[in-house]
């Protein structure tokens, strides 16, 4: 067995969250070694290399990353204005210099905001054009992030997926949150927006393993990657039917419109911040990850197959 001294080190930052925690599985399933970095990392697929950092901080990023050979960056903040304005901007800054500092590679794990209402399919040379105070910071650090990989500063991948579903993704999925534990409690399930736009959801075991597979691949660095993402995708209708059909419920639910949000927005901070981002459910969401497919030659996960094995999971 090689010294593990010499093997390289693959580093989370944002340890914790759906996407790190199947990223650091599908990392220790090839036998990599793993560094969690979070504000209290916790283990995960037996993993003993916690550091504990808060990445809005310099020195607590330059200290966390030390050592590493590739840097992912999955980190995700409260959902919530003042708190995005002020910590992206920080933690890209400071996870650029940790990286720099240790001559480490980086990936970072990016949505669709950057790029606002595409009129077709979202691509990965989709110029950005955000339409949300949300999507103008998501624009900012990519663009800081690319300006660095141009510059010849530093190795640097951006892999973007769209909203994504999956098991275990109870706090972030729509999907998940707002037609599987509702049907779970016999309750109506809800879509937000119109629901007869069709809507891309990325199956969070297939963004983890691409975010893998692109770390393990020197032809991929600097550019911009979309993660394998099932297309066509269905539209609400679609979607409340599939999981109905396959939880034995009655696929009945409400929609959550602008109004609606408006008014629950009232009593919940977060409603209120989902509000702004509203057109990406009453206009077509199509995000294509033909170039990812093509060049690692793999297939994304149906969605009946995806939703299969999140309700199996959650059982």
């Amino acid at each position: 067995m090689s010294d593990s001294s010499i093997q390289p080190l693959y580093t989370i930052l944002g340890a914790g969250g759906i996407i790190a925690n199947e990223l650091a599985a599908e990392l220790v399933k090839n036998q990599k070694r793993v560094r969690l970095v979070s504000r209290s990392p916790k283990s995960i697929a037996g993993i003993t290399d916690l550091v504990p950092a808060d990445i809005t901080d310099a020195a607590q990023t330059k200290k966390a990353v030390r050592g590493s050979s590739v840097v992912f960056l999955t980190a995700g903040l409260k959902y919530d204005i003042k708190v995005w304005a002020d910590a992206w901007p920080k933690i890209m800054t400071n996870v650029i210099g940790a990286c720099k500092e240790a001559g480490a590679k980086l990936i970072f794990f990016d949505n669709v905001y950057s790029y606002g209402l595409v009129n077709g399919p979202m691509k990965e040379d989709t110029p950005y054009h955000p339409a949300s105070k949300k999507g103008a910071i998501r624009a900012a650090i990519a663009t800081q992030l690319l300006n660095e990989t141009k510059a010849g500063n530093l190795t640097a991948t951006i892999a973007r997926a769209a909203d994504f579903y999956g098991p275990g993704a109870d706090k972030t999925g729509f999907l998940n949150l707002l037609i599987i534990d509702k049907f779970k409690k016999n309750s109506s399930a809800m879509w937000l927006g119109k629901d007869d736009q069709t809507h891309s959801y990325t199956f969070t075991p297939d963004a983890a393993k691409g975010l893998y597979l692109l770390s393990q691949d020197d032809t991929s660095w600097n550019q911009v990657w979309h993660l394998p993402t099932t297309n066509p995708a269905p539209d609400g209708k679609g979607y409340i039917q599939l999981i109905a059909e396959q939880m034995n419920a009655k696929p009945k639910y409400m929609k959550l419109g602008s109004f609606m949000l408006t008014l629950s927005g009232l009593f919940d901070t977060t409603i209120r911040e989902i509000k702004e981002m509203l057109y990406q459910n009453n206009h077509p969401y199509i995000f294509d990850s033909s170039k990812f497919e093509n060049h690692f030659n793999v297939k994304p996960t149906s969605y009946e197959e995806g939703i299969r094995l999140t309700l199996a999971q959650s059982k």
